[in-house]
């Protein structure tokens, strides 16, 4: 199925320069975003076909182009199958969700040429099989992904993201390089192959591990190298948002698996330590951040960190079991992070779309400014409760699924023998349930304030439905969370030949099991039976409904909201009273775990005696990692950039003479090497 992936991600490039020639025409958002979605539907065709049937590689394509005498080779292995269904999949629902959302753009042109290529771009880095084209493809996926965070440049903020970006993004491809020139050797050869046969010290290994995290982790959102999500996430367009935080955050994940288990070779425990920690702290932090902010987009980009936080503890546990020969335990820990990958991509992009479809009604991202839109955006409002459900980890819904697994592997960590993991690994744990409780609380936030009650401003009281692609999009979605909830056992057997292929072990299968259940190790330890308890979810559910509408009270009644006394100063209840706000849903745990970490503060503005005006509550809080990190690096930099820029102003000789000295330092460094 190699060449068909090319294939497809040339018809991508050419659609990118169509893009160019008819952005300014009004069909040019119908033929960029319908040629691909039927571009991405051929690739997920052969993704599927390749995963699903068990079909052996094709040897590698090798494409006479790039470095002279070396070329770029291509290859589709399991591994690379699964992350191109997530990639296409997630972009086919984004095209689609683009062809009713894509109308209402003011600047087209400054979207449609970028958004072809962008997708072209994560499907090559997935089947790059050398350094040299994985590299390219890489930096064409983030020039491209930059492009869509520019679209609105006018404005200030958005320019500032899209510089937070691309900075962030040459640093990764930086820390990347260095990794495939370690993994490569004295004798550089960048080929897959050869780089997955080749013996090197651990400490080569340990470099390579520390260089992965911060160039794969950089891209993914892995905290510190966040900072560039809260800000790039909600500049881009809603539909170019999902694929940044659904598609493009598995790209980086798919690099850091595949360096990590395939290209490095044998694994130490400590390894995987490392990845633990920095997961654990991911999820805890990126979900508090979310439960600080009142921009929807920032929430869910802050919710994305936290999901990959989750994704990296599971890879970390898999490289500790991997290490330790535990092997049956490593497959757990390796379908967990699989499964929540695949999760994260159909819930998130579900949730962007529905932020899309908020601002386009009411023309805020503020969820002070919203509520009640379940009465007046009802179809849309459903697959956004099945997102949010699932996100928080609720089951029957695939999320529950995922992270259900995840705890399973924890569990089994007692038996690893070095002491430090049996202490890590069981406070790592307490960590995932705390994000797991925090994103509960999160989504109740998100989906309570911005649907339910009554509108807090004149802009949500007169919001509309969105179009009919966009709530295609979010449905078709929602619908594949309640699939692989309900029967998560069919998508364990299809991660199977991926765990197997990276560890040499898999899951028992788990077709065939009574209702459908999931056994991942012994049903004496642990079962999970997801349609019964679906069903026994809908039969309570309806019976319960049903007595409520037969036995209760057939009266309705209507009075103004109790206001604690007071007459209600706005008659239209625009603006909410009695009901909770963003700021005080979140204040409890804002000040229990936020004071300390993030220095977050309340200022209450109370109205004088005799004034009946409502008090006003706002919150501060302070990122610590910008703080800490990002400040003090940009202010050393800058000083020593004023000191460097003297080297402009010397003669012809000193210039000679350091090109000299860096010319001897060079042969030094190169006849040590070898």
């Amino acid at each position: 199925m190699t060449p068909i992936i090319l294939v497809c991600a040339m018809a991508f490039l050419l659609l990118g320069a169509l893009g160019a020639v008819l952005g300014r025409r009004p069909s040019g958002h119908v033929v960029v975003y319908g040629g691909s979605l039927a571009i991405t539907g051929v690739a997920l065709l052969a993704s599927l076909t390749q995963l699903c049937f068990d079909m052996a590689p094709v040897p590698q394509v090798l494409l006479p182009i790039g470095l002279p005498g070396l070329g770029m080779h291509f290859t589709m292995d399991d591994l690379a199958s699964l992350f191109l269904i997530i990639t296409n999949l997630g972009a086919a629902a984004a095209s689609l969700f683009a062809l009713g959302y894509g109308r209402h753009e003011h600047e087209p042109w400054r979207i449609l040429p970028f958004y072809p290529v962008f997708l072209a771009a994560m499907n090559l880095v997935v089947i790059a099989a050398d350094a040299y084209g994985f590299l390219l493809c890489w930096e064409l996926m983030s020039v491209a992904s930059w492009g869509l965070v520019m679209a609105h440049h006018t404005d200030a903020a958005i320019r500032r993201a899209g510089t937070i970006y691309l900075l962030m993004a040459s640093a990764g491809t930086l820390a990347l390089l260095l990794c495939f020139g370690l993994l490569a050797g004295a004798h550089g050869h960048y080929a897959f192959a050869a780089m997955r046969n080749a013996h090197r010290s651990s400490w080569i290994g340990a470099l390579v591990i520390i260089l992965a995290l911060i160039g794969a982790g950089s891209k993914a959102g892995l905290v510190p190298m966040h900072v560039w999500l809260p800000h790039a996430h909600p500049a881009a367009p809603s539909h170019v948002s999902a694929l940044m935080s659904g598609v493009m955050t598995k790209v980086a994940i798919y690099a850091f698996i595949r360096i990590v288990f395939d290209l490095v070779g044998p694994a130490a425990w400590w390894w995987g330590l490392v990845v633990l920690l920095v997961g654990g702290m991911t999820a805890v932090l990126g979900v508090l951040y979310a439960l600080m902010e009142d921009d929807i987009k920032t929430i869910l980009a802050y919710s994305t960190i936290e999901n990959v936080g989750l994704i990296f503890v599971g890879l970390g546990l898999a490289l500790a079991f991997k290490a330790d020969g535990m092997m049956i335990a490593a497959a757990l820990a390796l379908t967990a992070a699989l499964f929540h990958a695949l999760n994260h991509m159909l819930f998130k992009s579900t949730l962007f779309f529905g932020a899309g479809a908020i601002q386009h009604a009411t023309g805020t991202r503020d969820l002070a400014q919203l509520g009640g839109l379940i009465h007046r955006m009802k179809i849309s409002a459903v697959p956004m409760l099945i997102a949010a459900m699932a996100i928080a980890a609720l089951p029957p819904l695939n999320g529950f699924a995922s992270e259900w697994l995840l705890l399973q592997a924890i569990l089994l960590s007692p038996a690893l023998p070095q002491f430090g993991l049996k202490l890590a690994v069981p406070a790592i744990g307490a960590l995932v349930a705390l994000s797991t409780a925090f994103a509960s609380a999160c989504f109740v936030r998100f989906y309570g304030i911005a649907y339910l009650g009554r509108a807090r401003s004149p802009e949500a009281a007169a919001a509309h439905e969105t179009d009919r692609f966009s709530r295609g999009a979010m449905i078709g979605l929602a619908g594949l969370c309640l699939a692989a909830g309900v029967l998560p056992g069919l998508v364990i057997d299809v991660l199977a030949p991926v765990t197997h292929a990276l560890l040499g072990a898999r899951l028992p299968a788990q077709a065939g099991l009574a209702w459908l259940a999931v056994v991942p190790v012994a049903s004496s330890q642990s079962s999970y039976d997801p349609l019964l308890i679906a069903v026994f979810i809908a039969i309570s559910g309806g019976l319960t409904a049903l007595t409520l509408y037969r036995f209760g009270s057939r009266v309705t009644r209507r009075a103004p909201a109790w206001a604690c006394g007071y007459q209600e100063r706005d008659p239209a209840g625009l603006r909410g009273t009695g009901q909770y706000s963003p700021s005080g849903f979140a204040q409890p745990i804002r000040r229990v775990f936020a004071t300390l970490m993030f220095r977050a503060h309340d200022d209450v503005v109370l109205p004088p005696p005799g004034d009946i005006g409502p008090a006003r509550l706002t919150h501060h809080w302070t990122d610590p990692v910008w703080a800490a990190l990002y400040t003090p690096l940009v202010s050393t930099i800058g000083l020593i950039a004023d000191r460097m820029n003297r080297l402009q102003f010397l003669s012809i000789r000193k210039y000679l003479g350091f090109v000299f000295v860096a010319l001897v330092v060079l042969l030094m460094w190169t006849a040590l090497w070898t």
